[in-house]
């Protein structure tokens, strides 16, 4: 327990991006309530990322106001004068880039406790470089953000026997949505085929068949997820063939696809943000990875390494290549043939 001579009763957490990395503090926020019911939280991120923290107890919103209020250094001094408003004891740097430790420092200057997230850069270049590669599971990013908490003095148990039913309650779905994916389904399967860089993304035509397969089952709803006219154009080329395959991008709000996801008996996803928005929502997620690899910490939330498909390391020995997939090695494009199809729609359907 922490020591209550700090009296830290009200913390500030910064986490301005992405959506994926953003997604990853919410299961941790969820435990340290649950284990502090007596301590506030105050999330400062981009207002988009709101509805991630609805419903979570003794847990506040600040928006990140980006482009007007808070931009530049003189927003950021306007961005500590807002929070420190609050009455906050300590800080919380998950981020940890120039913008989070200039607000860190200005808390620290005013003598509040602070702490910052570890994000391990150096396992990550030892992980990831051609020569001399040491290739071992790094600590996971919800380990790194449960250690900023323990520095305040709150240790945090991330363990399933600790957080019990923290995930929250399957949402009811709204008139809107079930218009849209119908009601007669027995199993709901997610989608989430595309991701930041291509070199994380299953190929195309392995994706068609691995949606083919489990499309032979009627009692399987499968909803596709993407964003951009581009995906919504690819998905809606995916579905068509099929009456039980739906793309739903483009056609629910945020916060309804959010509840959407919350339905699902299993998420198929790159290593990319919707696979830790299921995660924390508390659904199965079977990941498929390219360039980049679990061990580098960013494998889902209470998920297994069994349902983290990886490429091949035999044929492809300098795997992985990249920590988030934005480096382009020649040879490797084609790493992620190496999952099949099958492998795929079985690890799926194993577990529904």
């Amino acid at each position: 327990m922490a020591d209550l001579s700090t009296k830290i009763k009200h913390i500030a957490v910064m986490r301005l991006s992405a959506m994926g990395d953003v997604a990853m503090t919410v299961p941790v926020l969820r435990a340290f309530v649950k284990q502090y019911p007596e301590v506030k939280l105050t999330v400062i991120s981009r207002p988009f990322f709101k509805p991630f923290f609805d419903g979570i107890p003794n847990v506040e919103f600040f928006a990140f106001d980006e482009k007007e209020r808070h931009k530049g250094f003189l927003g950021l001094l306007r961005l500590f004068k807002d929070v420190k408003k609050l009455k906050i004891d300590a800080f919380a740097d998950l981020h940890n880039v120039l913008r989070s430790k200039v607000v860190s420092l200005l808390f620290a200057l005013s003598g509040k406790k602070r702490a910052t997230v570890d994000k391990g850069r150096e396992g990550k270049k030892e992980l990831t470089r051609a020569e001399n590669k040491i290739f071992k599971q790094l600590p996971t990013m919800f380990e790194r953000h449960a250690k900023v908490f323990s520095a305040l003095g709150f240790p945090v148990d991330l363990s399933s026997r600790s957080l019990g039913t923290e995930f929250p309650k399957k949402a009811v779905l709204s008139a809107e949505i079930t218009d849209l994916i119908g009601e007669n389904y027995q199993k709901l399967i997610g989608i989430a085929p595309f991701a930041q860089y291509d070199s994380k993304v299953y190929p195309l035509d392995l994706m068609q068949e691995v949606i083919a397969k489990l499309a032979e089952n009627k009692d399987q709803t499968i909803l596709l997820f993407g964003g951009g006219k581009k995906e919504i154009e690819i998905l809606d080329s995916l579905s068509e063939p099929f009456k039980n395959v739906i793309n739903v991008a483009g056609k629910i709000k945020f916060q309804q696809e959010l509840k959407l996801i919350s339905n699902l008996d299993v998420m198929l996803s790159m290593d990319s943000g919707n696979a830790h928005i299921a995660a924390m929502l508390g659904v199965k997620v079977v990941t498929l990875w390219g360039a980049t690899h679990p061990y580098a910490g960013f494998l889902p939330f209470n998920q297994t390494l069994e349902n983290a498909l990886t490429s091949d390391r035999d044929q492809y020995p300098k795997l992985p290549t990249s920590v988030y997939g934005n480096k382009i090695v020649e040879g490797y494009e084609d790493a992620m043939r190496t999952i099949s199809p099958k492998q795929v729609v079985k690890k799926i359907e194993s577990g529904i």
